[in-house]
């Protein structure tokens, strides 16, 4: 079994996305600081995965998943977690909307 991850740093709050054949060794690894790419952003917390099947498929999830179309699904999956932790943005004011000449506003 292999797995894609989703962890979020409690030192700075970003995500980091990644897969593994090994969930619980890997978020230790990364707690450790022994992830080159993750160390200086220790700890960190499980906030989503995914398990597969075989390897392809995972690194193609994580592949996905760091994709703009990816990280919307995640924050739509996540929504009620990201509003619980405060990590959704606050809403924005509409905007005026600006009509053309001879146009009804």
């Amino acid at each position: 079994m292999y797995y894609t991850y989703v962890i979020q740093s409690e030192k700075d709050k970003r995500f980091y996305t990644g897969f593994t054949n090994d969930l619980q060794k890997r978020l230790r690894e990364h707690n450790s600081g022994k992830v080159a790419s993750t160390k200086n952003r220790v700890p960190f917390l499980l906030v989503y995965y995914e398990a597969c099947l075989n390897e392809q498929d995972a690194t193609a999830r994580e592949k996905y998943l760091k994709s703009g179309m990816g990280k919307r699904y995640l924050k739509n999956r996540l929504k009620q977690y990201l509003s619980l932790t405060g990590f959704m943005s606050p809403p924005q004011t509409p905007r005026k909307k600006i009509g053309f000449k001879g146009e009804d506003k």
